[in-house]
This record gives C-alpha cells, sequence and structure tokens, in this order.
C-alpha cells in the first residue's frame, strides 16, 4: 500500500465543509468518489482541517491508502476530469505510511478577506467580507499585538459548542495588509479552537470600526468569555492558506 499527500485548493461555496456529510455535500466525499475512479477502489481520506461550509482554501492537505499505481506526479493532471472546476488538486506525492495529514500537522495558517469600501464588488461577494466603512488599521494592528503567544482563547470560541479539552492555543504571527483593494489578516498558528479566527476577526473588525478600543480588546481577551467578544466574521471571507509539516 501506498501513502499519498494530495494538497487540495477549492472555492468552498457550493459544499457544507471540508469534512464528509450525512445530510449534505463535503468536499471530502467529492474527493473521494470522484479519485476512486483514478485509482481503482474506495477511498478513505483524511484531511488536516475541518473547514466550515462556505470557507475556501489555498492548500487544505489529505491523506490516504491505495494500492493504486498511478504514479503521484500524474495525480494532479489526472485528476481534472473527474473533478469539478471548484476543486483542484495542485501537488501530489507519496509519501511515509505513517504520515497523517491531520496529526503530524505543526501549524496552520489562515486568512481572512475583507473588502472595506462603501460601494460592494459584486465580483466580491462570495470571496471576501464586505465592510460598508473605512477601517483603522493602525488600531486593528496594534489590537493584533495581544493575541500574540499562548493564551486562552475561551472569548472567541464559538458559542453553543461542546468545550474542548484546552482553550489555549499558540498563536505565532498574525498580520494585516493590504492586496490592492482587500485587506489581508493572516493568522498563524500551532491550532485553533471552532470559529476562532472567524470570532477573533469579527471582534477586530469591531476595533477597526471604533466600536471596541484596543484596551477593551485586551480585557475581551483575558475575560474569557464569549459574550464581550463581538461578531462572527461571515465563513466566505476565510481561506485556509497553508499546513505546515
Amino acid at each position: 500500500m501506498r501513502n499519498i499527500k494530495l494538497t487540495v485548493a477549492y472555492e468552498g461555496t457550493a459544499y457544507n465543509g471540508f469534512q464528509r456529510q450525512l445530510n449534505g455535500i463535503g468536499i471530502q466525499q467529492i474527493l473521494e468518489v470522484r479519485l476512486a475512479k483514478l485509482f481503482g477502489h474506495e477511498l478513505k481520506m483524511s484531511g488536516a482541517g475541518r473547514t466550515d461550509k462556505g470557507v475556501h482554501a489555498y492548500g487544505q492537505v489529505v491523506n490516504f491508502m491505495t494500492n493504486g499505481t498511478i504514479p503521484a506526479q500524474r495525480i494532479p493532471l489526472g485528476s481534472r476530469g473527474l473533478l469539478p472546476d471548484d476543486i483542484v488538486i495542485t501537488e501530489a506525492q507519496e509519501v511515509d505510511e505513517n504520515f497523517h495529514a491531520r496529526f503530524d500537522s505543526t501549524s496552520k495558517i489562515y486568512v481572512y478577506k475583507i473588502y472595506p469600501h462603501v460601494v460592494p464588488n459584486l465580483f466580491l461577494r462570495n470571496y471576501a467580507w464586505h465592510i460598508w466603512k473605512d477601517l483603522n488599521i493602525d488600531d486593528l494592528q496594534e489590537a493584533t499585538q495581544h493575541i500574540l503567544g499562548t493564551h486562552d482563547f475561551s472569548a472567541f470560541c464559538a458559542a453553543g459548542t461542546s468545550p474542548p479539552l484546552s482553550p489555549v492555543r499558540t498563536l505565532i504571527a498574525v498580520q494585516c495588509q493590504f492586496d490592492g483593494d482587500i485587506l489581508e489578516i493572516s493568522f498563524w498558528g500551532t491550532g485553533f479552537l471552532y470559529h476562532m479566527v472567524r470570532n477573533l476577526t469579527g471582534t477586530l473588525v469591531e476595533v477597526g470600526l471604533g466600536a471596541h478600543s484596543v484596551k477593551d480588546f485586551k480585557r475581551i481577551l483575558t475575560s474569557c468569555e464569549r459574550k464581550n467578544a463581538g461578531i462572527t466574521a461571515p465563513a466566505h471571507g476565510l481561506y485556509l492558506k497553508e499546513v505546515i509539516y
């Protein structure tokens, strides 16, 4: 048996998240069913991250075992006639039999895209969060400095979900920069709570709009109370950029 590692890019608009679903279509299901034709048997894949409905990815990683003989370098091209246009395999390689896409990951980078303009761009409606007002980028950037390092991120965990074994996570770097008209906030961390990036982004945007001060943001973090934080940013602005091993 061979262990195959794939790097996958996808537009999440049409799917109920990455993970296979009982009452919807996940990207994992599409990959497993369609690529089975390429390998000649049923596939069961493990993904590095469970992105939500509407979330996109530049670099999701999956792995699976196969006795198929297609060379790894031919998988991206061979998959093009099998996968829909919104899912693309960008890289494939044969890895050690013990490699696991999720458990061997040491960190991930997520990027959240914001379009801060009065007039909406209809071509970005599924790819960036439209904010109707200008943001104070200096305040927003200053607020991100308080979440660097290791903290209890309970204030930014999804409400109404089962609490994690530990709400403590480590953010290695957080950056805010413009790519043309789009503000990108990147979060590089060793692990993330459910909705953590979207909740952080929603609260950071409220700082940028003046609804919270930078000091408020720090107090929200240390309060460990979700009710004190801001809104959950919409899913369609979030991208899994890279999984690091």
